[in-house]
């Protein structure tokens, strides 16, 4: 038998209420759902590109700033 719910500051909360006796034991399993922006899907983005910063020698000094430039050729403003 499953039921439905939802967890609420860190307690899952059946969404309609069932006669379950004390020390019943329960098994939660999550529906497998895509990863949703803001949620913890692994390590952060400075974890796994931090040892690529500063590998690149001999940029010009606007680089950062006029990528477009240097990588498409549309005009410096």
């Amino acid at each position: 038998m499953s039921y439905r719910g939802h967890v609420r500051n860190g307690v899952v909360v059946l969404d309609e209420p069932v006669g379950l006796p004390d020390g019943a034991e329960v098994r939660i399993e999550l529906p497998a759902q895509p990863a949703t922006p803001g949620t913890d899907t692994g390590p952060a983005f400075w974890d796994r590109y931090e040892k690529f910063v500063g590998c690149l020698n001999g940029l010009p000094s606007d680089a950062a700033e006029r990528h477009d430039h240097y990588l498409y050729g549309t005009p410096k403003q």
